[in-house]
């Protein structure tokens, strides 16, 4: 869940394009570095760039107060990226209506060497245990 500020819309009172894609940021942090953190799991946090986004949108989003849902899951996994799919109901609930859907493909990133690195054998089977079954490829 996140929920929408009142900075976030546009001048229809809509949620805009750039604080839409703030959102999926706020709804992948918890699971890539907190709860990766907590499974030991720290290098997402130490670098993680987001290599291409794709954003459709099917209905406005209004910044009313109320949180709206966000559900993340694994659209594929590779050796050194991963591509996120993105849910955004125009809601709390699952029933609510799906306003955006979007991809981003990201890769891990070591910042000492400013350079791309391998997702870890640990890393991998994270992404598949909390964020479902995928297509992987090797």
């Amino acid at each position: 869940m996140v929920r929408p500020r009142w900075s976030d819309m546009d001048a229809f009172g809509h949620v805009n394009h750039a604080s839409m894609v703030t959102l999926l940021e706020e709804a992948r942090v918890p699971v890539l570095f907190a709860e990766a953190n907590k499974a030991g799991l720290a290098g997402f946090a130490k670098g993680m760039v987001v290599a291409k986004l794709s954003v459709d949108y099917r209905a406005p989003v209004v910044a009313d107060g109320a949180h709206i849902r966000v559900e993340v899951s694994l659209r594929q996994l590779k050796f050194a990226s991963l591509t996120l799919g993105y849910n955004v109901h125009n809601g709390a609930s699952a029933a609510d209506e799906v306003a955006v859907t979007a991809e981003t493909v990201l890769a891990p990133y070591d910042t000492q060497t400013r350079r791309p690195r391998r997702l870890t054998d640990s890393e991998r089977a994270f992404l598949l245990e909390r964020l479902g079954p995928v297509e992987t490829v090797r």
